[in-house]
């Protein structure tokens, strides 16, 4: 069984944000696979599907993004999900936009919701797909920036970078993260 978490916020006001490129993978993920409802379960949302007959829960935190671990974590527990089956897609201010970094395990670097998300489950050692959602502009506060949505131009390189996420989270999954890694990081987005 595999646990892929999107990182964002809940609430109409954080939708299609920059933080909030994890919700928008696991949304998509969501409608490819015919889920049209979330349940709510351990303060996060979860739906389930099988690929290739492995399972795959699907999670939504709903601590808001600095407290995401109190929701991983526990689910984690709940479902016995080791450590090296633990997705986590999120975004990432030092990669442009759309651009796809995944890694086998590592640091939480600045981001928030890593840090909860490690200090909660107690190791690095998971899985984790980083979307670029592109730099701060210098004038820009950093919280700010993160809560803002993409500009016009922007969109259509998001929306192919959420799905490739999703394509690399499903590659992990039927093959290896080395697969993934192989086939998605850095990879440039068609304009």
């Amino acid at each position: 069984m595999f646990l892929v978490v999107g990182l964002g916020n809940p609430g109409k006001e954080y939708a299609k944000t920059r933080h909030n490129i994890g919700f928008e993978t696991i949304d998509y993920l969501a409608r490819e696979h015919g889920i049209a409802q979330m349940k709510a379960m351990k303060n996060g949302l979860v739906a389930h599907y099988f690929l290739n007959g492995e399972k795959v829960t699907l999670v939504k935190p709903l601590t808001y993004m600095n407290n995401s671990g109190e929701c991983v974590a526990p689910l984690a527990d709940y479902f016995d999900v080791a450590e090296d089956q633990i997705v986590v897609i999120y975004d990432d201010i030092d990669l442009d936009p759309g651009i796809l970094r995944i890694r086998k395990k590592g640091s939480a670097g600045s981001h928030n919701g890593m840090k909860s998300v490690i200090a909660n489950l107690q190791t690095q050692n998971f899985k984790r797909i980083r979307v670029g959602i592109g730099k701060k502009p210098a004038e820009w506060d950093l919280a700010n920036y993160v809560l803002s949505k993409f500009s016009k131009d922007e969109i259509p390189v998001m929306q192919e970078g959420v799905r490739n996420a999703a394509k690399a989270t499903e590659l992990i999954i039927t093959h290896s993260v080395e697969e993934a890694m192989n086939q998605y990081n850095n990879k440039a987005i068609e304009q």
